[in-house]
């Protein structure tokens, strides 16, 4: 009898091992499809010219593509804990004075700082779940993100979010030496769950987090933080004082009027 062909493992097939190469490749975020068409479009323009830089031109798009990359996360299933906005490495975990963009009283707070190499992945993620309260923009410096002074010279965008138990918890995207875009997706109004994705800061930048008073830190500096995934810091059971200037309560949460587009 002739041979007969080699029976494929079970699960083996064209689809299925083309569905495994496309999860394995994260997708672009979408503020960085402008910066990639640039740069293939300019080593077009190269290999037009000269008939030469195919393989340079190839690389500097694939290369630029792979650092506005979004990966899917899968956040813990846990409550009352707050997560890291962004990849990276903690430089900082003190307690600082919260920007006066961040809609939070003006005392020292738990702050947890996260600096972002060009190799890191550059998007950033809600921290908590909640309710945007307000967003904030300034101009400003583009010093090195990884000195501490960055935090209060630096370009930045600031947001303000409230748990549904009343603590207020700020993330601050700071530009760096080479950062001269930050995006920002959510306006005040929106509803936001903890390790979504809401903006992207270009090139090397920081990404700071204030936390309430009272929180349990779970990292210190040096460490590697994985975005919507690694814990922070777990927030206190007991919600703020009324009238100590304290963020809205629960049933303070009524939808707004008209969404901010």
């Amino acid at each position: 009898m002739p041979d007969q062909p080699a029976t494929p493992p079970s699960g083996f097939s064209v689809p299925h091992i083309a569905g495994l190469v496309k999860a394995s490749i994260p997708p672009m975020h979408p503020g960085g499809r402008s910066a990639v068409a640039t740069v293939a479009a300019v080593a077009g323009i190269v290999r037009a010219l000269t008939g030469r830089g195919t393989a340079a031109g190839v690389l500097a798009t694939a290369a630029t593509a792979a650092f506005f990359r979004a990966p899917r996360r899968v956040p813990p299933p846990l409550r009352d804990v707050v997560l890291a906005a962004a990849d990276g490495t903690i430089t900082v975990v003190d307690d600082a004075l919260p920007p006066v963009e961040l809609d939070l009283p003006r005392a020292p707070r738990p702050r947890v700082s996260v600096f972002l190499s060009v190799l890191d992945v550059h998007v950033q993620r809600i921290p908590v779940e909640g309710r945007v309260l307000a967003v904030a923009y300034r101009p400003g410096a583009f010093g090195s993100a990884d000195l501490d002074k960055a935090s209060e010279d630096n370009e930045r965008n600031a947001v303000t979010i409230a748990t549904s138990a009343g603590h207020r918890v700020g993330v601050v995207q700071i530009a760096g030496l080479l950062a001269r875009r930050i995006l920002c997706d959510v306006r005040p109004g929106d509803e936001v769950a903890a390790g979504e994705t809401y903006g992207l800061i270009r090139f090397g930048s920081r990404v700071d987090v204030y936390l309430p008073p009272g929180v349990r830190m779970l990292v210190a500096v040096g460490q590697r933080t994985i975005g919507g995934e690694t814990v922070l810091a777990t927030l206190p059971s007991a919600p703020p004082q009324a009238g100590s200037s304290a963020p809205p309560t629960a049933s303070s949460f009524e939808p707004p009027a008209a969404a901010v587009p």
